[in-house]
């Protein structure tokens, strides 16, 4: 598998320049974490988890916050008003109350609004579908090109929805990609994002990024991870750095 991995010339560029002579061992790496994390938390089904327009506005409420509080927050959006055209011509103070429960509603009662209205005035309906027919690279654009929707929120869409070979990279895939040393400490996202699309093959992308979660989630925390479970130990540069100040 590590030797039949393309580098794409979108994600050349952005691979960091301390790992560009190492890609060939971070492949081997990057095996060994994939099918480790496989076996503890399996393979996970691939379905669409919301149709694409929910997927987007459910993920732009979950910035800066956690699944609870978004999904409540999507919820009482649901509630409160009846249609998403009801949600784009309301008083942007009563979606903001709306969504409150996510936090930054200031910042996120707009921005669902803006989303609303971008796809209503080019498409005449409420419908994502249309990105389909697009290439990844051109459905990208058209997402971020949304105020408040980044490279992680259309990766999203874009992967889960639309099984578009896209890594999203959120803090927990940035913290054990960094642990592990296959990112550098000031790696962005967007060079991590990268740097896994340039390691593992496009059908992995999928379990990887929930499995990573998973991991950032239960065992790599961001405080006190519980290095004594992992099952990366002896993969994980943080946790060798761990052993020699013992």
């Amino acid at each position: 598998m590590s030797d039949n991995v393309r580098i794409a010339p979108h994600n050349a560029r952005h691979i960091p320049a301390e790992v560009k002579g190492r890609l060939r061992e971070l492949r081997e790496k990057a095996v060994q974490v994939y099918r480790r994390l496989l076996e503890v938390y399996g393979e996970p089904d691939w379905r669409p988890h919301y149709p694409p327009l929910e997927e987007l506005i459910i993920t732009t409420l979950a910035q800066n916050s956690t699944d609870h509080n978004a999904l409540m927050a999507y919820r009482r959006l649901r509630e409160r008003f009846p249609t998403w055209e009801a949600v784009m011509t309301a008083p942007t103070e009563e979606v903001i109350e709306a969504v409150r429960s996510a936090g930054l509603a200031n910042q996120k009662g707009p921005r669902i609004q803006a989303i609303l209205r971008k796809v209503w005035e080019e498409q005449g309906n409420f419908d994502l579908s249309f990105l389909d027919e697009l290439s990844t690279e051109e459905a990208e654009a058209w997402l971020t090109s949304i105020k408040g929707v980044g490279q992680k929120t259309a990766s999203i869409v874009l992967l889960f929805c639309f099984k578009r070979p896209t890594f999203p990279v959120d803090t927990h895939v940035s913290r054990v990609t960094k642990r592990l040393g296959l990112a550098p400490e000031r790696a962005t996202p967007r060079q991590i994002r990268a740097l896994w699309e340039s390691l593992v093959p496009p059908e992995w992308y999928y379990p990887l990024h929930l499995n990573l979660i998973r991991h950032g989630r239960q065992v790599c925390r961001a405080r006190q991870p519980l290095c004594e479970r992992c099952v990366l130990q002896d993969l994980c540069d943080y946790y060798g750095a761990r052993r020699k100040l013992e």
